[in-house]
């Protein structure tokens, strides 16, 4: 029984003193945007709004044509943007024209 004390304070110990795993990948936008941009020369590619249950978010895709590596992060309303994906091989596919007056 001892042991199992001992174990369950230092186990609760560990998780009650550890962070939060987001608050490395989370920071205010203008933080964020500014080490994407200087550290890996990357540039906004593509955004869009997502409607959560309570709240409206900003997603972005910052890539990089140079070193071919990409960032997604999410801002919130406060400006809080948190980094969701990074990684590299980035292609982006470009738009096919049609032809509108040509049947088919």
């Amino acid at each position: 029984m001892f042991k199992r004390v001992i174990a369950s304070a230092l186990l609760f110990g560990m998780a009650a003193t550890a962070p939060p795993a987001y608050a490395a990948n989370c920071a205010m936008r203008d933080v964020v945007v500014d080490r994407l941009q200087s550290q890996y020369s990357e540039a906004l590619t593509a955004g869009g709004l997502q409607k959560a249950q309570r709240t409206t978010t900003m997603v972005e895709v910052w890539s990089s044509q140079d070193s071919g590596t990409f960032t997604v992060i999410v801002t919130n309303p406060q400006g809080v943007s948190c980094v969701v994906a990074a990684g590299t091989d980035w292609f982006q596919r470009e738009a096919v024209a049609t032809l509108s007056d040509t049947p088919s």
